[in-house]
């Protein structure tokens, strides 16, 4: 299983779509003022959709990067705000976070290794031997 796509609410379409845009986000389907679908450098998408109104945020969306910093001094210089700037986490992660304008948490993170294979991560191989009959 892999992450393809993941849609989040908004409450002002065009500036939903101007915040992802200047994220970095390739917009390749667009349905104004009601749904815009985008897409990242690797292929996976990313969705906004008109709502009228948005409870507590439970979604986070997660964007990894290879120059976290870099990218967020960039973000910053065309006017995007940041919540929390780059910092080392106790997990092996560098995170950055953020809102778009409806409110709903971004981490912008660099994981490298330990995003897929972090020295906690479950041993498969003893796993699967449990479940052998």
């Amino acid at each position: 299983m892999k992450l393809n796509q993941v849609t989040v609410g908004c409450l002002d379409y065009d500036q939903s779509l101007a915040f992802y845009q200047r994220l970095g986000l390739t917009q390749i389907v667009g349905s104004a003022p009601r749904y815009a679908r985008f897409e990242t450098e690797t292929g996976e998408t990313f969705s906004i959709h008109a709502v009228e109104k948005i409870g507590a945020p439970t979604t986070l969306i997660y964007f990894e990067l290879d120059d976290l910093d870099a990218t967020v001094a960039r973000l910053q210089s065309v006017g995007l705000a940041f919540d929390e700037e780059p910092t080392d986490q106790s997990w092996g992660w560098r995170e950055a976070r953020l809102r778009d304008p409806a409110g709903n948490p971004i981490c912008l993170f660099y994981g490298g290794n330990n995003r897929r294979f972090p020295p906690w991560r479950i041993n498969l191989s003893t796993t699967e031997k449990g479940n052998e009959q």
